[in-house]
């Protein structure tokens, strides 16, 4: 899809409508539901977890398991497929409307630059240039 196909409008209300039926509302809020600790230096330097196996300090502490990052994966794909298959009928917005409007990221966007270098400057571009 041509990036021209949407106007910022219509991208802003489709990806937070797609974030908040495929992101939002899925096993992230059951990882999310935890008690989040208290740190007095405020990055968390001061903040350890204690297991049988010795002390694991908080910013070297991994939150979320191999098993659940599948779970959380798999839901997320399977949602998000199933909301380009029915964007129209669920792309109405609900809290996400409160959100913050989304914004370009940019090392996502040099990602997607890169590659369409290669696809418009390659041997096989549609324009012969390669």
């Amino acid at each position: 899809m041509s990036d021209e196909a949407l106007t910022y409008a219509e991208k802003t209300r489709f990806t937070l409508a797609l974030v908040e039926q495929c992101v939002r509302n899925t096993f992230l809020e059951d990882l999310h539901a935890g008690t989040v600790p208290d740190s007095a230096s405020g990055d968390y330097s001061d903040v350890k977890v204690v297991t049988p196996f010795g002390e694991i300090p908080w910013t070297r502490l991994s939150r979320i398991s191999d098993a659940e990052m599948k779970t959380l994966m798999i839901e997320i794909t399977n949602k998000v497929f199933t909301f380009l298959t029915y964007a129209e009928e669920l792309g109405a917005l609900g809290g996400a409307m409160r959100w913050n409007r989304p914004e370009i990221d940019i090392a996502l966007e040099r990602k997607a630059q890169r590659r369409r270098a290669l696809r418009v400057g390659g041997p096989d571009s549609p324009d012969g240039t390669g």
